[in-house]
């Protein structure tokens, strides 16, 4: 299995979010599926996402630039040529909705929802896109939903998500995993991720009085990295974006150096 030079998350991942975010729901839902009680199914599922302010952070999802010939005598084109001179193509742009997907724990009887897990997008965490997420996790914790959300991508503003809470200085990380009970949805349990070292396994709640189950998510990050080829693609010569600050720019430059220099 090819592997990241990292011991835990990539971050030269990040900008291939889309697909990594893609393979972790999928890889996850199976991983689960291995762990849960036989009253209960881990499922994906989707919804369209609202984008965030393209102002302040890059934009994940579809963008296409159609070129369309205007073929002289059809009503498009003449009802056009009445204002103006037009050149023989047209531009237009088609931005696809984008569509978010997680996974849900469900009772195998009746499909009551028990729990839903968020592998986050800069989307969820900037803009209209945080305050419409933060709206349907509001809903889902009313709804007597646990809602787990796993935060490893650093763009987007992840301390709007825990607010009123605010994260300690200890606990500060670039990658982290929040988890709220519907039994006390107002308290966030938060679990920081080091750069350093491999992702751990975090404990998914189920139902009330019933053992939360543990997810290894480091099998996951390697196995998206492995199944995507990444190994094949990526650019370790150059820094890693969003970039690193500078300690663990510095520490990534010396686990780096031997592979860009062999």
């Amino acid at each position: 299995m090819a592997r990241s030079p990292f011991p835990g998350m990539d971050p030269y991942l990040e900008p291939h979010w889309l697909d990594v975010h893609g393979s972790l729901v999928i890889l996850g839902r199976n991983a689960l599926n291995d762990l849960l009680p036989d009253e209960l199914i881990a499922r994906s599922d989707e919804r369209v996402g609202v984008e965030a302010d393209e102002s302040k952070t890059r934009r994940i999802g579809p963008d296409v630039r159609v070129f369309e010939p205007l073929c002289p005598g059809t009503a498009t084109a003449v009802a056009l040529q009445r204002d103006v001179d037009l050149a023989p193509y047209r531009l237009k742009s088609i931005s696809d909705p984008i569509v978010e997907r997680y996974i849900e724990i469900i009772e195998s009887t009746g499909g009551r929802l028990v729990t839903v897990i968020e592998f986050l997008s800069p989307t969820n965490k900037q803009g209209e896109g945080l305050r419409e997420f933060v709206r349907k996790r509001e809903e889902l914790l009313a709804g007597q939903v646990n809602v787990v959300e796993v935060d490893l991508n650093r763009s987007g503003n992840w301390q709007a998500l825990i607010a009123p809470n605010r994260c300690p200085g200890q606990a500060m990380a670039p990658y982290r995993a929040m988890i709220r009970t519907a039994t006390d949805p107002r308290t966030v349990h938060l679990h920081p991720f080091s750069l350093r070292q491999p992702l751990p396994a975090i404990k998914i709640p189920l139902r009330p009085r019933e053992t939360p189950v543990e997810l290894p998510l480091q099998p996951l990050i390697e196995q998206a990295y492995h199944y995507g080829r990444y190994a094949r693609t990526i650019d370790y010569s150059k820094p890693p974006e969003p970039p690193l600050d500078p300690d663990e720019a510095a520490w990534a430059d010396q686990l780096l150096r031997p592979l860009v220099q062999g």
